[in-house]
């Protein structure tokens, strides 16, 4: 390392989720920076997960995280199955991104969501979002 270069700083990111409809279930969520492995994460075994109990006041942290460009996603899984489930290809149960990344005929893109973690604590707020 050169005299004076300092190394790159792990920054926090944490998320307050909004307008849940019932504190029953749990909250899946996920923070990557791999646009191919948005929103589900499956794809990205460097990805930060977690699974915590639905509440209605609800705060999420992801832990210091190396600098770069992210995207989160969230599922209301209200019946703790692990997953989200649909109707007819329509979600049943809440969800949420980033950004407030808008949702037409499936999921956003990861550039809607994404944000930047360079220095400063990232503190997000997601929007929980239900259409049945």
């Amino acid at each position: 390392m050169l005299a004076g270069a300092t190394a790159p700083q792990n920054t926090d990111v944490s998320v307050s989720v909004t307008d849940m409809r019932s504190a029953k279930g749990q909250v899946l969520a996920c923070l990557t920076t791999r646009p191919d492995a948005f929103p589900d994460c499956e794809k990205d075994p460097q990805a930060r997960k977690l699974t915590v109990p639905a509440a209605n006041d609800l705060h999420l942290d992801f832990g210091a995280v190396p600098q770069g460009r992210y995207a989160v996603s969230l599922i209301h899984d209200e019946n703790g199955n692990g997953k989200l489930d649909t109707r007819l290809m329509i979600p049943r149960e809440g969800y949420g991104f980033s950004r407030d990344a808008p949702v037409r005929m499936g999921p956003p893109k990861f550039a809607q969501a994404a944000f930047d973690v360079a220095g400063e604590p990232v503190r997000l707020a997601i929007r929980m979002r239900y259409l049945l």
